[in-house]
């Protein structure tokens, strides 16, 4: 794997305002060998037509126009299954790839060994209007969310916490061919990519600032814990998923210290179906943690308890 191709997969549904750029980012990359393959998950805002003009400018991108909306998942699935790649990147349509982006994970990538199946790095996050936010790892570090970025064998770390900026990741082939894409019944796709990929293939990081990622708030993350999103849900799902990837005790440690942050959060934003699920998940792990009853029990009070755990959330992540 001296100079692999890579294939791009470019999601696009209402990305109008930014696919152009994001578009162009990718064909401005540094590395020669690289395919473009863009769907769009029958947008509504105009951006078909604007996505049909660059495939006609640029004729070696392949253009796959969805008539109607399949979601995350299985749209990437449908470009997936044209690419000829050894490296995947699953890429959004209002993201920039800076121009080495490529090039610098390739060759990263061609230096570690066949046991890494996915290289990620830092990120910077941008608005809607291009103005950096803030970048990836600075801030879990300044929040104490992390003391280091996990590598190897993630399987319990991807379980315990976040540190992945999905957009970042590039993946070798035969991961996605042997996860069969992602689970097309979920709503969101990264958290079940980590759990499943984890437990067969390593993770590397490379410690540089390769990629702006939007944040707006159409993004998928401004919903989560909202009442009826559903990836609450797809999360719960996962989890039960992972519990059948357990191989050993601190597996298991590792997988109820997300049930029960999981369960704190629905409990709390109102989401009583999934609480519930996460509850029934959790008592297959006896005995369980005291601070399981407590939350309980403190879910009882009279409180705007939706209204205290986003305030929470926003100080303590935000």
């Amino acid at each position: 794997m001296n100079r692999p191709k890579v294939s791009v997969v470019c999601l696009s549904f209402n990305h109008r305002r930014f696919v152009q750029e994001a578009i162009e980012s990718v064909l401005a990359q540094s590395y020669p060998h690289v395919e473009l393959i863009l769907v769009d998950d029958a947008s509504t805002d105009g951006s078909q037509a604007l996505v049909a003009s660059l495939a006609a400018r640029y004729p070696h991108i392949r253009l796959v126009q969805l008539a109607q909306n399949e979601g995350n998942c299985r749209a990437f699935n449908r470009g997936l299954a044209l690419a000829t790649g050894d490296l995947i990147i699953d890429f959004a349509a209002d993201d920039v790839m800076l121009p080495d982006r490529i090039e610098k994970q390739v060759q990263f990538f061609v230096g570690q060994s066949d046991r890494i199946g996915v290289v990620f790095t830092d990120a910077t996050y941008i608005s809607d209007i291009g103005a950096v936010i803030r970048h990836h790892y600075d801030h879990l570090f300044k929040k104490k969310l992390i003391d280091h970025v996990p590598q190897g064998d993630v399987f319990r770390a991807v379980l315990t916490r976040y540190f992945i900026c999905g957009p970042t990741m590039m993946v070798r082939r035969e991961v996605f061919q042997q996860l069969k894409g992602y689970d097309e019944t979920l709503s969101y796709e990264d958290f079940d990519f980590w759990v499943r990929a984890s437990r067969e293939f390593e993770f590397a990081f490379l410690n540089e600032r390769l990629t702006l990622v939007r944040k707006t708030a159409r993004s998928m993350s401004a919903g989560w814990y909202r009442p009826g999103d559903p990836q609450l849900a797809s999360t719960a799902r996962v989890c039960e998923k992972a519990m059948a990837l357990c191989r050993d005790e601190l597996d298991r440690q590792a997988l109820r210290q997300r049930l029960l942050y999981e369960f704190r959060q629905a409990l709390f934003s109102g989401n009583r179906t999934e609480a519930g699920t996460f509850q029934s998940l959790l008592k297959s792990f006896q005995p369980l943690p005291f601070s399981y009853y407590f939350l309980k029990v403190v879910a009882t009070f009279p409180l705007p308890w939706p209204w205290i755990r986003a305030t929470y959330q926003r100080v303590i992540y935000d």
